[in-house]
């Protein structure tokens, strides 16, 4: 009988901890974050202050009212992240925010309302707004990326990726305002490539044949321009004296 009494106060006590302990876990949610309860890492470039202006949340807010996932593709497109989480905290309270940030590997500029925009490309092909670059190392950068859109990113992502593994070395990448696209590569001078993102892996697979052959037999000085738009029949313009 003594035995069952204890078993039945620990029950109890145990209820008693567990809705105390929910309430309370409730009425914490129901509390309001304000800008100070942001915690960021992955970075140091971005402040508290950057998640509120680059958001459409109004500070202060409930902590249970705040989503998560609408704000993560928020701050993810505004900050030109490459990814980021979001979660609520009890302990400690308020909001915890994890960037990854873009690496830069090219300048970039892109046209958005008839306004130039200046920013910088990364691996992926996407473009980061200037404000939201770490400086550091930028002056090493010698590619140049000229008309950016989304619509761009998987052939510029392919043409970078593929001068890691080719011979041949790029310094600018030009789209023009109807999607024709023109390269220029240190030696072979300007290349046209075209409408077609079909082809660009065997366009740029020819570039590299042709620079390895063009260097071996000291043509590259005779080069003006390359037309590989079909990359079936190049033609090569040379300079005449």
């Amino acid at each position: 009988m003594t035995t069952k009494k204890q078993v039945n106060k620990r029950s109890l006590l145990f209820l008693i901890l567990f809705l105390f302990s929910t309430s309370f876990l409730s009425l914490k949610t129901l509390k309001k974050v304000n800008i100070q309860d942001i915690r960021i890492s992955g970075s140091e470039l971005f402040s508290q202050n950057d998640v509120v202006n680059n958001s459409s949340l109004k500070f202060p807010i409930r902590l249970i009212f705040v989503k998560t996932n609408f704000l993560e593709k928020e701050l993810k497109q505004n900050l030109s992240l490459k990814n980021i989480s979001v979660s609520r905290q009890i302990f400690p309270f308020g909001l915890k925010v994890h960037v990854d940030t873009r690496t830069p590997i090219a300048y970039g500029e892109r046209i958005l309302n008839n306004e130039k925009i200046l920013g910088f490309i990364d691996k992926d092909g996407s473009f980061i707004n200037k404000q939201n670059v770490d400086e550091t190392n930028l002056s090493k950068l010698t590619l140049q990326v000229f008309g950016w859109e989304k619509k761009f990113k998987k052939r510029l992502s392919e043409i970078i990726i593929a001068q890691e593994n080719y011979e041949f070395e790029l310094v600018k990448i030009t789209f023009s305002s109807n999607g024709f696209l023109t390269i220029d590569e240190k030696d072979l001078k300007t290349i046209f490539l075209g409408f077609n993102p079909t082809l660009i892996n065997y366009q740029l697979q020819i570039i590299n044949n042709l620079k390895n052959e063009f260097k071996k037999n000291n043509f590259l000085k005779k080069i003006d321009n390359i037309d590989l738009t079909d990359p079936n029949r190049p033609k090569i313009k040379v300079f005449k004296p």
